[in-house]
Formats: C-alpha cells, sequence, structure tokens
C-alpha cells in the first residue's frame, strides 16, 4: 500500500509539475495527513524538493513541491538505419548530453557503440554511473521482455542486445521498439498527451506504430504489437525489406517513396530524395508520387482507425513530419475515404510535436516509469506496472 501511495504521489508530481501538498490530497484521493507522510519521507530522500510557495485564500502560503531533477538521471539512445543518437537527461527531461556515432547494423558494432555513447554522455554532464537510473534503448523491429531482437528489415535474427548491454555496464538496460519510444514520448510530453485511446504513427525507413489502450501502450501477447508497416495493403505487390510483398512499408516508407520519385522523373535515387524533393515546386512526375503515396497513407491510417477506434492519430518520424507537414489536409481526406464515417469523425489526425531526438527521448523514460511504478523505492521482487501519465499538460519545466 505505502509504494502504491508514493507511487501514485510521484506520478501526479512528475506529469502535473509544480504542486502543494493540499492539491496532490485533492489529485490522488489519499489523505491530508497520508500526503504529509510519504512526502515528508520523499524530502529526506532527495527524490522530491520545495520549489516556492504559492498563495492561499486568507491563510499561509502553500509550498509547492517538485521531483528534483538531479536526484538521478536518466540516458536514452535511437538506433537508427545508420546512426545512433545516444543523449542524457535529468529528471525535469532536460538534456545535458549527447553523442552521436555512425554503425552498419553488425549487432557487436551497435552494441559497443551504444556501450560508448553512455560512457561519452555519463562523462561530459560529470554523472557517475550509480547516478543513473537506467539506459533506455530504442531499436528497429521486435523486442522481447528480456531484449532479444528481431528485426527481419536489418538482419537481426533473435540478437541478445539487452543481454549484451548488461555485459558492459552496471547500468540498468531498458531495450524497446523505436516506435513505441517514439510513441511514449510523444504520449508523456508531445502530440498524444491527454490521449486515452491513441496511435502514434513513425515513419522513416521504417514504419511502426505504437498503440496506446486506455492509457497503456499495447504490446500483444509477445511483445510483437505495433508492426504496422507490415501489414500488407496490395496483394502481391511491391517487395518489402521484411521479404513479403504488399507491405504499406514498401509504399509510404522513405525507401519506397524516393524509388518511386527516381523512377518517374528519371533522377538518381538517393537516401534523401523526399525531403530534397519537397524542399521545392513540385514537378507534375514527383506530385503524382506524392498523391499516391498520400492515398497510401490515408488508407493505412484508416485501417487504424476502423481497428482500433482512437480518439488522437499522430504522424511523425523523419519521413512522416515531411509528408505531413506538406501533405496533412490531404492525407486526412484519403483516411476520411477509407474509414467509418463514424469512428473517423471521432478521431483527430495531428503531425508529431517533438524534435528528431523523440526516439532517444521516450527511451530514456523507460526507467523513468519504472522509478514511477516503484514509487521511488528499491524495485519489489515481482515487478510492477508502470501507471499511465496523468491527463493533464505537463509544467514549462518538463517542456523542451
Amino acid at each position: 500500500m505505502r509504494r502504491a501511495n508514493r507511487s501514485s504521489l510521484l506520478t501526479d508530481l512528475f506529469h502535473g509539475g509544480l504542486q502543494s501538498r493540499q492539491q496532490l490530497a485533492g489529485t490522488t484521493a489519499l489523505s491530508q495527513a497520508s500526503v504529509s507522510n510519504l512526502i515528508g519521507e520523499m524530502l529526506e530522500e532527495g527524490l522530491v524538493e520545495e520549489a516556492g510557495l504559492v498563495g492561499s485564500d486568507g491563510g499561509r502560503p502553500r509550498v509547492l513541491l517538485q521531483v528534483r531533477p538531479g536526484f538521478r538521471y536518466v540516458v536514452g539512445a535511437d538506433v537508427a538505419e545508420t546512426r545512433i543518437l545516444v543523449e542524457l537527461y535529468d529528471l525535469s527531461m532536460a538534456r545535458l548530453a549527447a553523442a552521436e556515432f555512425e554503425h552498419d547494423d553488425d549487432p557487436e558494432q551497435v552494441a559497443a557503440q551504444l556501450l560508448a555513447g553512455l560512457a561519452a554522455v555519463t562523462t561530459a554532464a560529470g554523472v557517475a554511473d550509480a547516478e543513473v537510473l537506467g539506459f533506455g534503448v530504442g531499436v528497429p523491429g521486435v523486442v522481447d521482455q528480456d531484449g532479444v531482437v528481431d528485426s527481419q528489415s536489418t538482419g537481426w535474427d533473435a540478437v541478445p542486445l539487452g543481454e549484451m548491454l548488461r555485459a558492459g555496464t552496471d547500468v540498468p538496460i531498458f531495450v524497446e521498439n523505436g516506435a513505441k519510444t517514439f510513441g511514449q514520448a510523444e504520449m508523456w510530453f508531445g502530440a498524444a498527451h491527454g490521449a486515452r485511446h491513441a496511435v502514434i504513427i513513425m515513419i522513416g525507413t521504417g514504419v511502426g506504430a505504437a498503440v496506446v489502450m486506455d492509457g497503456r501502450g499495447y504490446r500483444g501477447a509477445n511483445s510483437n504489437a505495433g508492426e504496422w508497416g507490415h501489414t500488407t495493403l496490395v496483394y502481391d505487390g511491391e517487395l518489402c525489406r521484411c521479404g513479403a510483398r504488399g507491405c504499406l512499408e514498401a509504399y509510404v516508407g522513405a525507401d519506397g517513396i524516393a524509388r518511386r520519385l527516381a523512377t518517374a522523373t528519371g533522377e538518381p535515387y538517393t537516401a534523401d530524395m523526399l525531403a530534397e524533393t519537397l524542399g521545392h515546386d513540385l514537378p507534375p512526375e514527383a506530385a503524382a508520387v506524392f498523391a499516391e503515396t498520400v492515398g497510401y497513407l490515408g488508407a493505412g491510417i484508416a485501417d487504424l482507425i476502423n481497428l482500433f477506434s482512437p480518439e488522437r492519430i499522430v504522424l511523425g518520424g523523419v519521413a512522416g513530419a515531411h509528408l505531413a507537414r506538406r501533405f496533412l489536409p490531404e492525407i486526412r481526406e484519403a483516411a476520411a475515404r477509407h474509414a467509418l464515417r463514424r469512428p473517423y469523425s471521432q478521431t483527430s489526425i495531428d503531425l508529431c510535436t517533438l524534435g528528431q531526438d523523440a526516439v532517444a527521448m521516450g527511451a530514456a523514460t523507460l526507467p523513468i516509469a519504472q522509478l514511477l511504478a516503484d514509487g521511488g523505492l528499491p524495485e519489489p521482487e515481482e515487478p510492477m506496472m508502470a501507471l499511465p501519465p496523468k491527463s493533464r499538460r505537463p509544467s514549462e519545466r518538463t517542456r523542451r
């Protein structure tokens, strides 16, 4: 009970920002005495700190509280197609250090660079390993609870990445699918904040989605849920990187779009062709490719609406953000043509609001979720589920 009550208070403070003891009693439904006792414990531990005063009606000013930013630190990493980004944050989610590496998809190389990145950011920020709550890593592919990664698109077959990283550091390791960490960042701090039912879409070279049901991420029976890019859009269609034909990724992923643009325009293929083309007025051939792509993407989004009936869909990732900035009205129209009318009318389709480090930022929240679930106490013998964020905007302090 004590752990659960501490978890409730700590979660409310983290997601709600500056609050008084009286406010916390109201939002957590705990008694004033319980709030005072538990907050007193957390003040003594250095987990929570006093952060100013606020006036009250006719009484003494009330003390405002917050999670102490320097209580511990977290590190997050984004293992993208060709690069690795590692970032260190304090508990206010202020970024204190970053390091970047190139990689060639070799698991041993990736693991070594991740550990080098962890060492680089902690050294740059002057943070000892014992002060790091955990190291979250977002990767392409299917990730099980032990950090074993399967990614047909990149040739990773049952790669024990979690075990490889734990062999090189005493910092707790959390490995998760990158689309899911991106989704968690947007749920906690971005365009999906406050939604209880949402799908956060990430489109780069790969295509994935984070599905949130009643405030909690949906993982499926074996942590495989969310591989939206490998749902079949066209029977026996274009060859996908995963080896199947007709996957959505083959039509709306950055590589698939770029190859169609090269064929249509006669320009040489480059990996950055999508962004470069959208940076100028579109010739008719390119405009036709993007019109077709918008139709494919709208049909894929309509499938998500019909399947999950979310209140919000957030479109992000490097390629997804480029498409949404230029074609969001057309994407909404295409989704409306394919979705059932009533669920579509109850769903908003929005652009992500976080930057290109959202995957790493979301990965860094994985150890924070564990801290909140445990109420800041040592991990129990039986792991507890992380509580969902409160449906309130984060304080200005937590936004970057």
